[in-house]
């Protein structure tokens, strides 16, 4: 902006005490310093629209070009399951062109289900032991069925099974 130094300010106010006069000076300076004020706002208003429509701008080209990349993606992945589903087709071409008996496919779909079944009903049973392990269970039951309630630490167990010295004779 322009540069005001403080022997510049001081001439341009004693020219306006002259010009104007002093009844009407504070007011003048008022309106002035309020116009002043109104310009720095406006302009730092349009500084940031201008800023935000710059930035828009970046985001819709940021936006395109990941558009672009994920289409390009999606246009790979499609392009590869169709040479899988050819090569899953020529296997299974190869398999039955040895054996000369087709195989049956649900066979393997039954043997797959099975082990799946099979692997549900262990984490079926694992969790029931942990619900038992760690649920509100009466301790007289997890004794009974051999779970253990509390750990206790290697010194506990040795002194559980040190034999046992005479008490200390009472002081009194």
């Amino acid at each position: 902006m322009i540069d005001l130094g403080l022997s510049k300010l001081a001439i341009i106010g004693v020219v306006a005490l002259v010009v104007i006069g002093p009844e009407k000076l504070p007011k003048v300076a008022r309106m002035a310093g309020t116009l002043y004020g109104r310009a720095q706002r406006y302009l730092s208003e349009v500084k940031s629209e201008v800023s935000r429509e710059i930035e828009m701008e970046e985001l819709r080209n940021l936006r395109k070009e990941v558009q672009e990349a994920a289409d390009s993606v999606k246009q790979g992945v499609h392009n590869m399951e169709n040479s899988l589903q050819q090569n899953m087709q020529e296997v299974e071409n190869t398999w039955h062109a040895d054996d000369g008996a087709p195989h049956d496919s649900y066979s393997t779909y039954h043997h797959a289900q099975a082990s799946t079944e099979q692997q549900a009903r262990k984490a079926k049973e694992f969790r029931r032991k942990r619900v038992v392990r760690t649920s509100n269970v009466p301790s007289w039951y997890k004794h009974q069925s051999g779970v253990k309630s509390h750990v206790t630490s290697g010194a506990a167990r040795v002194a559980r099974h040190r034999p046992r010295s005479k008490p200390p004779a009472s002081f009194f």
